[in-house]
C-alpha cells in the first residue's frame, strides 16, 4: 500500500473532483488521472481510480435514482459496451496520447462549433437521433476503457438536448456506473487488479462518498440555464488540456 504524503496530496482533491463530476458536473473528473499520474505511472492511477469511481457509481445513482433518460440509455449502453469490447482488443495498438488527443479535439470542437453557429446553452432543445447516440456511446466506452474519458463523448449527444439538470447528471451517473462495472471485470481479466491498489482504493473512499453528495447537493441548488452554460465551458477546457496532455506526451 502507498504511504508517501505526497501521493495522497494529490489524490484526495483528485478524488474529489471526481465526486463533483459523479454528482452531476460531468468533465471536471477528468483531470483526476493526470493528476495522480504526476506520482505514480498512469496505469497504477488508473487501476486505483476504478474502484473508487464505482462506489461514487453506486452513490450516485442512488442519489439521483429517480432522475434520468431512459430514452438516452436505452441508446448510449449498447454502444459504450461495443466501445469497451473494441478498446479491448485495441489497447496494445492505440496510445493513451493518441486517445487523449481525439477525445479533446472532439470535446472542443463540438463546444466551438456550437458557439460559432450560435447556440451553445441557450440555443433551443433537440431530441438526439438513436443512430448518432449509439455511435458516441461506442466512442465513450472506447475512451473511458483506453484513458477514464469517457464523458466528453457523451456530452456531445446529451447536451443539446438541454435535459433538467438532475435528468441529465442521472443520465451520466447510470451510464458510467453499468460501464465501470464492465470495466473493472475486464481489468481484472487483463490482470490490473491488484491487492496494493485496491487497499489504496479503499483508504481513498470516504473522500470519494463525501465529495459525490456535494456534487449532487450542488446540481440540486443550480438553475438549467448556468447549469448548461457551465458544462459547456467545462467541456470546452476539459478538451483544451486533454488535447495539451496528448500531444505534450506524443513530443517526449
Amino acid at each position: 500500500m502507498i504511504t508517501d504524503w505526497h501521493f495522497y496530496a494529490l489524490a484526495i482533491p483528485a478524488v474529489m473532483l471526481l465526486g463533483v463530476s459523479k454528482g452531476g458536473f460531468s468533465g471536471v473528473g477528468l483531470v483526476s488521472l493526470p493528476m495522480v499520474s504526476l506520482v505514480i505511472p498512469p496505469l497504477q492511477a488508473a487501476a486505483i481510480l476504478l474502484p473508487i469511481l464505482m462506489v461514487q457509481d453506486v452513490f450516485g445513482i442512488w442519489a439521483l435514482r429517480r432522475d434520468f433518460s431512459r430514452r438516452n440509455l436505452a441508446i448510449l449502453v449498447p454502444g459504450g459496451l461495443i466501445g469497451i469490447g473494441i478498446g479491448i482488443a485495441a489497447a496494445r495498438y492505440v496510445s493513451d496520447a493518441e486517445v487523449l488527443i481525439m477525445v479533446g479535439v472532439i470535446a472542443s470542437g463540438f463546444i466551438l462549433y456550437t458557439w460559432i453557429r450560435g447556440g451553445g446553452a441557450n440555443a433551443p432543445a433537440r431530441a438526439g437521433h438513436p443512430a448518432v447516440g449509439l455511435f458516441w456511446g461506442t466512442c465513450a466506452g472506447f475512451t473511458s476503457f483506453i484513458s477514464n474519458a469517457g464523458a466528453p463523448p457523451v456530452q456531445v449527444f446529451l447536451t443539446p438536448q438541454k435535459l433538467l439538470p438532475r435528468a441529465y447528471a442521472g443520465t451520466m451517473a447510470v451510464l458510467f456506473g453499468i460501464l465501470n462495472y464492465v470495466k473493472f471485470a475486464a481489468f481484472i481479466w487483463l490482470g490490473q487488479v491488484t491487492l496494493p491498489n485496491l487497499q489504496v482504493s479503499v483508504a481513498l473512499f470516504p473522500v470519494a462518498i463525501a465529495s459525490i453528495l456535494i456534487g449532487v447537493a450542488l446540481v440540486r441548488r443550480i438553475p438549467p440555464g448556468p447549469f448548461y452554460r457551465l458544462i459547456y465551458v467545462m467541456t470546452f477546457l476539459v478538451g483544451l488540456k486533454l488535447i495539451w496532455d496528448g500531444t505534450s506526451a506524443l513530443l517526449r
